[in-house]
């Protein structure tokens, strides 16, 4: 038997295509079905690599007195929250607002006008830990709607009132140096220094803090920022949070020292700290950065790229039920791979002992020191990888979220580029080309694909920035300036339809109609989560459009977006992109020409050192002589026949050069050319 999810294309709700739950996804004809049958409707929220999803549909969707309970007293609806961010973002809004806390699996029961009144999360098949069991919960609902409907109503329309008067505002202006001060410090005061990251467990990649404080550190100079961002990097690559056999991040570490996480692996996650290790490797020569980046590269494109060109979301945090069963390592289980002096060599080198470091006996794998015997590490290493390869593995949600796959593209640009790898680069110009003729359609983007079709969800604001975030740092890294007329079409569309009139932005279009979230507020957050803010990822796109291109609407739209980060800065953990936005800002951004003949070394000089800068948002273009459609290369001759790089900054030009040593530091280059 299957439920109208049998035909939806998200692997999360497919998940759930065979429950006796009669769900239906989220739509018009869900809530209208509700409103003639005079009931209330359940909003289940979650992913497909969340391990309490999957704990709950078991215990209780799978039941079949649940749901035949669940079937005739409510309509139920099944929502993928990576595929709908924005019905994701007014209902976790609700829940955090009744409950104090969030997250998935969310519960939500709402008026067929989806308005909420009731809401939670995990809901156990019996009474636990003070919670009620789901079974109680539909019981004393659907009597609530029965007898006291009023009051219900009443209670739905009170919520949607209070989260309606949660208005931003902005501050008078982007962060200047003094609040940008400020939010180091702010970062500061709850750094860990024993074990790098900020605050207590459970601990998650502050992965746009650290490209923030990065920035910082070019700009200013900064020791103590840059600091940060190093024991942060090292700690989170030597402990269990990351995979140290196969490369990438999981989602976050449970306890504070990283060394048992949370296994799912996300598309998003490793994208940014592949980013941010590359750029740390730019700014210190990091032999460690440089390997991590290159191992959580590999392990993108080997784990999570489809056959149409782009990146998987996630890998679940699951195998057949069990958390870690995929990744987590005895003794004997090393020994018995890899003989019993080597698997004693790599027990102490890994952290694996008798009582474990994870669950029942096991370890996860943590490489506090590099080994001296590098060889033999590698060669233990691939065996060790191989048997685990031979381990029952954890699902993959193969769709292709267009944010996520923009985050990764500028990422595998940029370090295909400063670590000489080409592949990288060759995958991000194919991730690029699937974004911008499948997800583009009649001119406006679609959020999610899968197996080369379509979705119809509408993308959000965050998809609209981070794709052209990326084709502008694959601009810079190919010179290929088809990218800037496709990231110049999708921030139109930003401009305008997602515009709040006051400087700030809506996370979804103005003329994307939904029946049932109109009832709600129209999302709208500033603050980072997992990702990047969709709002501070469009001043990004747009401030380097602006730099790329001259344009003073665009330049200033992104300077009023980040009005709202000045009120922030004493946050800093939670807008740490558009901080780092910010610290672009307060450079200039530096704007970088280079003009020469493609395959002259000397214009591949030229290029290489500008991308080695570390200028916080330096925005780098390179063409040929009389190039048209990239304004940045306007007016930019050869000096002396020789290729010439011209750097710009505030408004104010330098004189042009054709040397790569002095282009270099100009630009803050750590790294020799």
């Amino acid at each position: 038997m299957t439920n109208r999810l049998v035909s939806e294309t998200s692997p999360y709700l497919l998940q759930h295509a065979d429950n006796p739950v009669d769900w239906q996804p989220w739509g018009d004809e869900a809530f209208a079905e509700a409103r003639e049958r005079d009931l209330p409707v359940l909003v289940s929220i979650g992913y497909a690599a969340c391990h309490w999803c999957h704990v709950m549909a078991h215990e209780s969707f799978e039941d079949a007195e649940v749901a035949a309970f669940l079937n005739a007293h409510f309509v139920a609806v099944k929502v993928d929250r990576e595929e709908r961010p924005d019905v994701d973002a007014v209902y976790m809004e609700a829940t955090q607002a009744l409950t104090g806390h969030g997250g998935w699996p969310m519960t939500v029961f709402t008026t067929p006008a989806g308005k909420p009144f009731y809401c939670g999360t995990y809901f156990p098949p019996v009474p636990r830990h003070g919670m009620p069991s789901f079974r109680q919960l539909l019981e004393s609902i659907a009597q609530s709607w029965s007898q006291r409907r009023e009051e219900v109503v009443a209670a739905g329309q009170r919520i949607v009132d209070g989260l309606s008067g949660h208005g931003l505002t902005g501050g008078d202006g982007p962060p200047t140096p003094d609040d940008l001060d400020l939010a180091v410090r702010s970062l500061a005061s709850s750094y860990d220094e024993q074990r790098g990251g900020f605050g207590s467990a459970p601990k998650f990649p502050p992965s746009m803090v650290l490209e923030q404080l990065l920035r910082h550190h070019a700009r200013t100079g900064d020791e103590h920022a840059l600091a940060m961002a190093e024991r942060t990097c090292e700690a989170m690559s030597r402990g269990g949070m990351y995979d140290q056999l196969g490369g990438g991040f999981a989602r976050y570490s449970v306890d504070d020292a990283w060394i048992v996480p949370h296994f799912e692996k996300m598309l998003y996650d490793n994208a940014l700290l592949l980013r941010v290790y590359t750029h740390l490797w730019r700014a210190t020569g990091s032999a460690l950065a440089r390997r991590v980046a290159l191992d959580t590269a590999d392990w993108m494109l080997r784990e999570l790229r489809t056959s149409e060109g782009g990146f998987a979301s996630a890998l679940d945090a699951d195998t057949d039920g069990i958390e870690g069963l995929t990744y987590a390592w005895s003794p004997e289980q090393l020994a018995g791979v890899l003989g019993s002096d080597d698997g004693a060599w790599a027990a102490e080198l890994l952290t694996v002992t008798a009582a474990g470091t994870f669950e029942h006996g096991s370890s996860t794998l943590q490489l506090l020191a590099d080994p001296v015997d590098h060889q033999r590490w590698e060669s233990v290493r691939a065996r060790l990888l191989s048997a685990r390869d031979e381990r029952p593995q954890p699902a993959r949600d193969d769709k292709v979220v267009a944010a996520w796959n923009g985050l990764a593209v500028a990422a595998l640009a940029e370090t295909g580029v400063l670590l000489d790898r080409p592949d990288l680069v060759e995958a991000a110009t194919a991730a690029a080309e699937l974004l911008v003729d499948l997800h583009v359609v009649d001119g406006r983007l679609r959020r999610v694909s899968r197996d080369g079709i379509v979705g119809r969800p509408a993308g959000v604001l965050e998809d609209y920035a981070d794709v052209a975030e990326g084709l502008l740092a694959l601009l810079a890294v190919t010179g290929d300036q088809r990218w800037l007329g496709h990231a110049g079409a999708l921030l139109d569309t930003v401009l305008e339809h997602f515009g709040d009139d006051a400087g700030g932005f809506f996370d979804t279009a103005d003329d994307v109609v939904d029946t049932a979230l109109s009832a709600m507020r129209r999302p709208q957050d500033p603050t980072d989560n997992a990702t990047p803010s969709g709002w501070s990822a469009a001043a990004g796109a747009l401030l380097s459009f602006a730099a790329v291109t001259g344009s003073a609407r665009h330049r200033t739209a992104a300077e009023a977006a980040l009005g709202v980060v000045t009120t922030l800065a004493g946050h800093a953990r939670f807008a740490g992109w558009g901080l780092a936005v910010a610290e672009a800002l307060a450079d200039g951004p530096r704007e970088v020409a280079v003009v020469g003949l493609p395959h002259d070394p000397g214009t591949a000089a030229l290029h290489r050192a500008a991308l080695l800068g570390t200028a916080p948002g330096a925005v780098v273009v390179a063409g040929e002589p009389g190039t048209i459609g990239v304004p940045l290369l306007d007016d930019r001759p050869l000096v002396g026949g020789l290729p010439t790089a011209y750097v710009c900054r505030h408004f104010v030009c330098d004189a042009p050069t054709t040397d790569p040593a002095r282009l270099a530091v100009a630009l803050g280059a750590r790294i020799q050319v």
